[in-house]
């Protein structure tokens, strides 16, 4: 199927376009925003910047294939919806939508504890390869029911996110007196400020479902993620939304791979906006690379089709970049093809698609 929005958008850059222009002002900003100095923020897309490509030519590319796997399970690109609160914010179905938009091109969606219509609607909405994400806000008894009601409602995995000890100040939204409704509502945040490893090995002598842990940034705690037998390890800094100060999301990812070798599956997250972004993290060994504020967007812009339109758009932009490097599967690509380089222009939320700022953006 086809998004069928091929002439209405031929660009991604005009995804962001329309997204902002349908959003209110502080739900663009909740979306584009950061903590703080929004240094992080910055910083994952000046370290996605800071790598050019080697491509190599004469090499037989008539036949590119960007499909992959993801634990154990094919998919049709190697991209993944990133965990995203309050998407009901973007699209009036929310997760579901999300949902359908997954099922429809063939990628996973991982769902957040904080986004509606929740864990079992969002599964009814679609059939399609879902992950489930948690913020712990209760006892063990409380993530148990979490991880039964994921199981019994088909997700593939279960997630924990790791990196939200403290909630960060978002300079964007208090600016704006701007508060997300999950907010006002939430209690328990003592829960998430006191996991430890000893929690991460309880799940696992507990439960059989796959553990993913979000949020992780150094080669120190993913030795521990997998020494405690998880099988996927999320590269990520919360989009530059938890600690501000932090290293660009693909600057960690090679020391995290290093360090997994290849004994469990690596993801990551953080200011990919392109295809090109993509490629740039699988030559570096990532096996998923999610995507949240261009998710999004699509959503934003049009709903079920925009969303599947970034996807469409992403497929074409890795088809290309794959065929300009020389390599006609997504296996042969490696850090050869990549080299350090000096970044272009400023960094933002948006600042991959210049056009923006030729159009007053």
């Amino acid at each position: 199927m086809s998004s069928g929005l091929d002439d209405r958008f031929q660009t991604l850059h005009e995804i962001v376009r329309a997204a902002k222009n349908r959003l209110p002002a502080g739900e663009w900003d909740y979306l584009v925003g950061g903590t703080e100095t929004e240094t992080t923020l910055r910083r994952n897309r000046l370290a996605l910047d800071s790598i050019a490509f080697r491509p190599r030519v004469l090499r037989n590319v008539s036949k590119v294939d960007v499909s992959s796997t993801f634990l154990g399970r094919p998919v049709r690109i190697p991209v993944m919806f990133a965990p995203i609160g309050s998407v009901e914010s973007f699209t009036p179905g929310g997760g579901a939508t999300a949902a359908q938009a997954s099922a429809e091109f063939g990628v996973p969606q991982m769902l957040s504890s904080v986004c509606h219509p929740g864990l079992e609607a969002v599964a009814k909405a679609a059939d399609n390869f879902r992950i489930f994400q948690l913020y712990v806000r209760g006892d063990d008894a409380f993530v148990d029911d979490w991880v039964r009601r994921a199981v019994d409602n088909g997700y593939a995995a279960f997630a924990i996110t790791v990196d939200t000890a403290s909630y960060s100040r978002r300079e964007r939204d208090l600016a704006r007196r701007f508060v997300k409704p999950w907010r006002t509502r939430a209690g328990g945040f003592e829960f998430q400020a006191g996991l430890s490893w000893d929690h991460v090995k309880r799940f696992k002598d507990t439960h059989s479902i796959p553990l993913v842990l979000k949020g992780i940034a150094t080669a120190e705690d993913a030795t521990l993620a997998v020494e405690h037998g998880v099988e996927g390890v999320y590269v990520s800094n919360h989009g530059g939304r938890q600690l501000d100060h932090g290293r660009g999301a693909i600057e960690v990812l090679p020391e995290v791979v290093r360090t997994v070798g290849g004994r469990a599956t690596v993801l990551v997250d953080g200011g990919f906006m392109r295809g090109t972004d993509v490629v740039k993290a699988l030559a570096l060994g990532a096996q998923s690379v999610g995507i949240g504020r261009l998710a999004c967007c699509g959503l934003a812009a049009a709903g079920q089709a925009g969303l599947v339109r970034v996807l469409e758009l992403l497929e074409d932009e890795i088809r290309i970049a794959m065929g300009l490097l020389g390599v006609d599967r997504l296996a042969a690509l490696d850090p050869s093809h990549l080299h350090p380089a000096t970044p272009v222009g400023p960094a933002r939320a948006t600042s991959a698609f210049p056009l923006l700022d030729e159009e007053g953006y």
